[in-house]
């Protein structure tokens, strides 16, 4: 029997343990499609903070035992180390003072934040120590435990239980860099790192730090990765990451196409596939139906499924509709975020009570009927290192009209660039003009049904599967140990 490659995969949200964003959806998915390649033998095993979040959740878990971390004042952490699973792949759940049985996954105080996630980073390698399980490979997900990557430098050089373990940090959105965690740091025994190529700022900032000390960074997307070498997107470090580009590359996420599947997903009320296209525009009847809109499959039906955010381009999103408010459109969104948004959304929708409405909750399961009913998606983010909804979109053949940044570019083939292989809309122009101009364009196309069910169906045939995904992730691992 070949011996399993050992990767210790650390996230800090895993779904459907503990989901807040795009990072609980990878972590939840990835190791699964990794241990489930057959081509290869992993044994990965994911370690996540036990939150609040997840003991509401109550999976199946039990106690392995307690280890105490002895801090820099010579106080001891303790901390408790349980054992649940997903599917095939086991979850070890760390907790201790700081991981704070009532807070949510992110407290949004860098102090707390910072405590709560440089000590997960420590007892990570600590449990793993205390299972006597051996890494090949320390997998980091974003600022929350790119730290443990630094702690095999600062904390464990000597360390013969790790001599051999290599790493990757995965970069999921590279604003969120950890800054506010320096007090946590120097309590917990982390003293900045000395590589001369970074910024100062960034020598005791837990992200820059990590990317500095890892053997691999890995972005969610080939398009990110090029994007962040820029100033326009690399936040400062960009200097570092085009002088290091030859440890960075970009991997497109995948999404759960079994949950995902039109023909037969349980939450819509006509399930459909490309060979029955008629069945999902009874899906859009139904929900104009519901929402009090004008009812006809003439009627083109825009959707958004979003967080209302700055980044996700609401702003655009609204100057944009407003340039185009004499067409022919109605518009449904659902999400929640910045009050600000919310307000000027709740105000556009009174304006125009006919053609937008607004659900402003988070609703998976309405979610899902925007995908299933909608004639466009549109995404018009200011930047994207993924996204995984125009991939659900393309799936339920809903056509993105998206901002060409990122892995949305990385995922839609442009109707203006290759008209037979097209699968949406992408605009260049990343302003209120830019994608009004775009929306204009597919409404217009939408009149011409033969086209438009072409469009369609090569976006429900596309593969976006984590085993797709697994595999490149797979080759990138053998890389590193072979190096």
């Amino acid at each position: 029997m070949t011996n399993k490659t050992k990767v210790l995969f650390a996230s800090a949200e895993v779904a459907p343990f503990a989901k807040v964003g795009g990072l609980g959806d990878v972590s939840g998915a990835l190791p699964i499609a990794l241990n489930g390649l057959e081509s290869e033998s992993f044994d990965l095993r994911i370690f996540m903070p036990f939150h609040a979040r997840v003991r509401e959740y109550n999976p199946p878990h039990r106690l392995i035992g307690s280890f105490n971390f002895k801090l820099t004042n010579d106080t001891n952490l303790q901390c408790e180390l349980y054992l649940s699973q997903i599917a095939n792949t086991k979850v070890y759940l760390l907790d201790n003072e700081y991981i704070n049985h009532n807070s949510p996954v992110y407290h949004g105080d860098w102090r707390l934040d910072g405590l709560k996630y440089v000590s997960f980073s420590l007892l990570v390698l600590e449990a793993a120590k205390y299972l006597d399980w051996q890494p090949d490979i320390l997998h980091a997900n974003d600022w929350h435990t790119a730290l443990a990557i630094n702690a095999l430098e600062q904390h464990y050089k000597e360390d013969p239980f790790f001599k051999n373990t290599k790493t990757v940090l995965s970069i999921h959105n590279l604003p969120f860099n950890g800054w506010g965690s320096q007090e946590a740091m120097s309590m917990l025994g982390f003293y900045p790192t000395t590589d001369p190529d970074l910024p100062d700022w960034a020598k005791f900032t837990p992200l820059p730090m990590g990317i500095s000390a890892t053997d691999l960074v890995i972005t969610v997307s080939p398009g990110y990765a090029k994007e962040i070498t820029t100033p326009h997107f690399g936040c400062g470090i960009e200097h570092y990451l085009q002088k290091h580009e030859y440890k960075l590359m970009g991997i497109l996420n995948g999404i759960d196409v079994d949950s995902f599947n039109p023909e037969t997903d349980a939450s819509l009320p006509y399930q459909f596939s490309t060979d029955r296209l008629y069945e999902r525009v009874r899906n859009k009847l139904e929900l104009q139906s519901q929402l009090g809109l004008d009812v006809g499959h003439q009627h083109p039906l825009i959707t958004m499924v979003s967080r209302l955010t700055h980044q996700k381009g609401l702003d655009l999103l609204l100057d944009g509709l407003e340039k185009i408010v004499d067409q022919p459109w109605q518009f449904v969104l659902l999400g929640t975020g910045e009050t600000e948004i919310e307000n000027r959304v709740s105000h556009f929708a009174k304006r125009y009570p006919n053609k937008l409405i607004p659900i402003l909750k988070y609703d998976e399961k309405f979610a899902r009927m925007l995908y299933a009913s909608g004639d466009m998606f549109t995404m018009p983010s200011l930047y994207e290192p993924c996204g995984l909804s125009q991939m659900i979109a393309m799936r339920y053949g809903n056509i993105p009209v998206a901002s060409a940044t990122g892995g949305l570019r990385d995922s839609i083939i442009d109707y203006q660039q290759q008209p037979n292989e097209a699968t949406g809309f992408l605009f260049t122009d990343i302003s209120a003009d830019g994608f009004a101009s775009t929306l204009s364009k597919a409404l217009e196309l939408f009149e011409d049904k033969v086209i438009w069910t072409q469009i369609q169906r090569n976006a429900m045939q596309q593969d976006f599967s984590w085993h797709h995904s697994a595999i490149t992730y797979a080759n990138a691992y053998k890389n590193l140990l072979n190096r």
